[in-house]
């Protein structure tokens, strides 16, 4: 079995790792570091919705959404006059939540013709692909379920997504790069049932100038990085080739200073005059300062294709 499909049935499969497991039990995103990651999607929500013109409907689509955690937060920040206009839906191959609350929709796909903003927080990492690898005689081959080489040829459109955005002529033998054709078509499928506003995609990914030379597939469990085997009972995931995806890029961390999130310390003289006022402004700090900390999750990326 190649990469891709034992990856696909560890995640998904009957008995995935995300049809019976809740990601926040094994690793931390930003939607559950703080509220302030939701409460920027609401700020950025309801710039959307006043550059289109206040519609009936104010569509909002989490593709991704685990337990529904963004999609709670971003109601509970948005202005009453705007959260009675949106119509939220949570796009995930398991199961409704039960604590979901009933305002929420629930799909498996992307509902279509969205009018607002459709989100997607570390998916794209999760979509399955293939591993290739150098062999000793300069071949690049499909890896297996035990990432070990076979001796399959690979695809003509892998070959030309390898050539175009991580082309390892001249690499060594076992080097490995992780074919994002994958993503860059559940993107494009996603991003197009985008009518009007915004489609945003958040991960970690790389660039054709860094692409690191034995790829970046790991795993993670109980809050561990552990090896990727695809058991089932792990996380696996890989970096997003983000320039194949072909949209805008952004830093997370400049995003959301544009979007009123910043980890400066309040001023020193605030804990004489207002202590407690203080130590809010304190914490609210410290959580911004982690969201847009460059070597944490402040080096995720925004991808971001406007309609």
């Amino acid at each position: 079995m190649r990469w891709r499909e034992a990856m696909e049935t560890a995640l998904y499969g009957r008995d995935g790792f995300f049809i019976r497991e809740r990601p926040a039990d094994h690793f931390r995103t930003s939607v559950h570091a703080s509220p302030l990651f939701a409460g920027a999607i609401a700020t950025l929500l309801g710039r959307l919705d006043a550059a289109l013109g206040h519609p009936e409907r104010l569509d909002l689509v989490d593709v991704g959404a685990g337990c529904g955690e963004l999609l709670t937060g971003i109601l509970a920040a948005l202005p009453d006059e705007v959260r009675g206009r949106v119509r939220a839906t949570g796009v995930e191959r398991a199961p409704r939540p039960g604590d979901l609350p009933p305002t929420i929709e629930w799909s498996a796909t992307p509902p279509p013709r969205t009018a607002g903003l459709l989100i997607a927080t570390e998916w794209l990492d999760n979509v399955p692909l293939e591993i290739v690898e150098v062999d000793f005689q300069s071949r690049i081959l499909y890896c297996t379920s035990l990432l070990t080489p076979t001796d399959e040829p690979l695809h003509p459109a892998d070959a030309a997504w390898l050539d175009r955005w991580w082309p390892l002529d001249g690499a060594p033998p076992g080097a490995r790069a992780e074919i994002g054709r994958p993503r860059d078509e559940a993107w494009a499928a996603a991003a197009g049932t985008v009518e009007r506003g915004l489609a945003l995609a958040i991960d970690y990914g790389h660039f054709a100038a860094e692409r690191p030379p034995f790829g970046t597939l790991t795993g993670y469990r109980d809050g561990r990085q552990v090896e990727p085997v695809p058991d089932g009972h792990r996380d696996l995931t890989a970096h997003v080739a983000l320039d194949s995806l072909g949209d805008q890029v952004m830093a997370q961390r400049d995003a959301l200073r544009l979007l009123g999130v910043d980890g400066a310390r309040p001023p020193l003289a605030l804990a004489s005059t207002d202590p407690a006022g203080y130590v809010r402004a304190l914490a609210r700090a410290s959580a911004a300062a982690e969201l847009t900390d460059p070597s944490g999750l402040g080096g995720h990326y925004w991808v971001m294709r406007w309609v």
